[in-house]
């Protein structure tokens, strides 16, 4: 277990079967369901099963059967949903990411044009 992994957040909850999800696809080592909160006509969250907290926690500590399956999901999920005119992968860390739940998760988001990614920020004083 890594960076103080919470066994009770939403997602290793799901993990567990204690709530439900509508799945798109799920492998060894992976689990892609429809976000209940969608910000885009399609918007897939995507988890290893493993107890990860950021992406950087994942890519340190996770095994090479997890990194492998974890971005072939990456390539079914954009396949099953027909992203082909583009999607867009993002995730979030940490509080100054506004990472909500603690558990790695990527969000593949499409369907639509999507915009700027983020507005300008203010540069740092």
């Amino acid at each position: 277990m890594t960076r103080n992994y919470d066994q009770n957040n939403i997602f290793a909850r799901i993990l567990r079967g204690e709530i439900p999800n509508n799945t798109v696809l799920e492998t060894n080592h992976s689990l892609a369901f429809h976000d209940i909160n969608p910000a885009a006509p399609v918007h897939v969250l995507l988890i290893p099963k493993g107890a990860y907290v950021t992406c950087d926690d994942f890519a340190t500590h996770a095994s090479a059967d997890e990194l492998v399956d974890f971005n072939r999901a990456i390539a079914r999920v954009v396949e099953l949903m027909g992203l082909t005119a583009g999607y867009r992968a993002l995730t979030n860390a940490g509080r100054d990411g506004l990472q909500e739940v603690p558990h790695y998760h990527l969000h593949i988001l499409g369907g639509r044009a999507l915009g700027p990614i983020l507005t300008k920020a203010a540069p740092l004083s």
